[in-house]
């Protein structure tokens, strides 16, 4: 009863903090606000006129099959979130390869690994990606390395899809309309553990957070959210994930006094974990919140027993029960044990087979120009690769509704709506999930 009426309270305190993120006042507010929904009925207008076009004139079209690589982390920082994302894409594909492919064919599927910004793997992946003849990129999972190959991709003509980048800097990057993304922008899950903290109690917190797109964006979200709900925020560090110790910077947090501590980070969480329990700052001293970069099952197992129960974790989610989904992927790896953005994955390719169907045509340009219709825009809904296909052979528009939710996309290629679940360990090595909060995502 008492987690039930806490998580009530987070939905309607998400809900205010988001209205506070998304809303200015005065009359010129009012003014942006008309023109941007002009400006958006026009955006729209020209994608219906361009979608019409490209179905009517396949003439054009390059490519009648389908060549997708993924640029998902086998190794590096965010290693971590690989077996799952790679898991959710061979599921989509077992899918609709036994449903009849692609364009009467079955989906050539090229796995790649993106490393992390300390290498120049996922460049190298790339570049072996677009020799092949992709026309769709399914990655980066982290927002930094997105950024260190977006260019290169979409300036090919090829569709960007990332199950995992969350940073608000992607928003709004000159894209070429070819970059997407089934994971709501920071701008949400910053409200969230805003929103958490203040419902349970918390006056006052530290930020600390990895220099890069990602750490400073979603940062910047919880600072923004939680300063705007009343609530202190005593430090906001930026860190160098690769310095050899955080000493000085959790001195400085030990030194501001907060109640809570919010840590932004990838696998080097860690090591500063155990920096903050050297300093009488760990998970037993001062609640702590993580976030999708670091929630694990197996990065804190070697901490004394019960060290990370009682901390809380936010994940972008689902707005179903993702459990037998998740349990599903059991079938494709028996080895998983994290389960984070596996059903993003899975969305992800779903989605781009089925704009290529919509589209009759394997093009990245003609994908993307599709992407937005197959996602939602008045279609009958389906939710199953042969459901879907079945009501594209007959001619009828359709509304995708993926394992994780609606996946309606805004202008900008990012989720319209998105879904942050809220989590608490119970041990070193398990969390459950205690809430969630579904809302629309603002822009940065």
């Amino acid at each position: 009863m008492k987690r039930t009426m806490a998580l009530k309270a987070v939905a309607v305190l998400g809900a205010a903090s988001l209205a506070l993120a998304a809303c200015g006042g005065g009359d010129d507010d009012a003014t942006s606000a008309e023109t941007t929904a002009e400006e958006t009925v026009a955006e729209e207008t020209a994608a219906e006129d361009t979608a019409e076009d490209t179905a009517a004139d396949d003439a054009t079209c390059q490519n009648d099959t389908l060549i997708v690589g993924s640029l998902l982390p086998a190794t590096g920082d965010l290693a971590f979130l690989g077996p799952p994302e790679f898991a959710g894409v061979d599921k989509a594909l077992l899918e609709i390869d036994a449903g009849g492919g692609v364009l009467g064919s079955p989906v050539t599927y090229i796995e790649g690994d993106s490393g992390d910004t300390t290498t120049d793997i996922a460049s190298q992946t790339v570049d072996s990606h677009l020799s092949q003849g992709v026309q769709a990129i399914i990655g980066a999972a982290s927002s930094g390395v997105s950024l260190t190959v977006i260019d290169k991709i979409t300036s090919n003509g090829v569709v960007q899809f990332s199950p995992a980048n969350t940073a608000p800097a992607l928003t709004t990057y000159p894209d070429n309309g070819l970059y997407f993304r089934v994971s709501p922008s920071d701008v949400l899950q910053g409200a969230v553990i805003a929103a958490d903290a203040v419902d349970s109690g918390v006056e006052s917190m530290a930020v600390i957070a990895r220099q890069d797109p990602y750490g400073e964006g979603l940062k910047d979200a919880v600072v923004k959210d939680f300063s705007a709900a009343g609530g202190t925020i005593t430090a906001d560090l930026l860190y160098d994930p690769a310095a050899a110790d955080f000493a000085a910077e959790v001195s400085e947090i030990v030194a501001s006094g907060p109640q809570a501590v919010t840590v932004i980070g990838f696998e080097e969480t860690v090591k500063l974990l155990q920096e903050m329990i050297k300093q009488g700052a760990g998970p037993q001293d001062i609640q702590i919140f993580l976030v999708d970069g670091n929630i694990s099952t197996t990065a804190y197992a070697d901490f004394p027993a019960g060290t990370m129960t009682g901390v809380k974790a936010t994940v972008p989610s689902g707005e179903a029960d993702l459990t037998e989904f998740n349990n599903s992927l059991l079938e494709v790896d028996p080895d998983l044990t994290d389960f984070a953005y596996g059903a993003q994955s899975y969305d992800s390719m779903m989605l781009i087979a089925l704009a290529a169907e919509a589209a009759g045509c394997g093009d990245g340009t003609a994908i993307a120009t599709f992407l937005p219709e197959v996602a939602g825009n008045g279609g009958e809904k389906c939710s199953t690769w042969a459901d879907c296909k079945a009501l594209l052979d007959a001619g009828t528009a359709i509304d995708f509704e993926g394992v994780t939710g609606p996946v309606d996309f805004n202008e900008y290629g990012d989720l319209a709506q998105g879904t942050i679940a809220v989590n608490e360990y119970t041990s070193n090595t398990e969390f459950e999930e205690i809430g969630k909060v579904t809302a629309d995502v603002p822009l940065p």
